[in-house]
């Protein structure tokens, strides 16, 4: 097959290669948006589970604190050993429903590369088009 080239323009070998090149360099430059993306998500998750945390555990220090004094004036009713019962019954509860809770939010978070998905649905379609000229 003898390529055709009319004055002024590129024949269709160049065309092809310059599309393959191009797609190359697209390709490359949408795995490094990828990757910024998922750096920056990931940032933003562990500075969140850091605070949690922190918070977390200075909460668990005052509700200590706060429990024992329900279970002693409790205890000014009824045996200190029911009062004890009562309070860590409640308090696994509520535990119980927090962790579901927060299992719940885990598995809501959308941690794909949505910029980078979008992006390359955009340059399929743009592959597309350029092909079928």
């Amino acid at each position: 097959m003898q390529e055709v080239m009319v004055t002024g323009q590129r024949s269709l070998g160049e065309l092809f290669s310059e599309l393959a090149q191009e797609t190359g360099t697209l390709v490359r430059k949408e795995v490094e948006l990828a990757k910024v993306e998922m750096t920056a998500k990931a940032k933003v998750a562990g500075r969140d589970a850091a605070l949690v945390a922190g918070g977390g555990s200075i909460v668990a220090l005052g509700a200590m604190a706060l429990m024992g004094a329900l279970i002693l004036a409790l205890g000014t009713l009824i045996p200190l050993w029911a009062s004890a019962l009562i309070v860590g019954a409640m308090v696994t509860i509520i535990g119980g429903v927090l962790v579901a809770m927060g299992i719940r939010a885990f598995k809501g978070l959308d941690a794909a590369p949505r910029q980078t998905i979008e992006t390359l649905e955009e340059d399929k379609r743009w592959l597309r088009e350029q092909v079928s000229r």
